[in-house]
């Protein structure tokens, strides 16, 4: 029996491949109000995520430069949404 591994959809930046990952890892979730990206702060999902980028790094990348993409989204979002108010 022929099996198909699921493909990502193609993306058209790092950035994009990177918050795609960490989505898929579960490291990162959308405020519902807002749309902004929250980090999970799951230090977990932040390893499966950089797992993912070793294994299957973005095209045209090297694993060790997915993995920089990977850290340097996380270093760009924040554990609140800047919208919500605090509390």
């Amino acid at each position: 029996m022929l099996m198909m591994k699921e493909r990502r959809p193609a993306i058209r930046t790092v950035e994009g491949w990177a918050r795609s990952v960490l989505l898929e890892a579960g490291a990162i979730h959308q405020c519902e109000e807002h749309g902004w990206m929250k980090d999970h702060a799951d230090p977990h999902a932040h390893e499966r995520a950089r797992c993912i980028a070793r294994d299957e790094p973005a095209f045209g990348l090297m694993p060790d430069e997915s993995v920089a993409a990977i850290d340097e989204m996380l270093a760009s979002i924040g554990d609140t949404c800047p919208e919500c108010p605090p509390g």
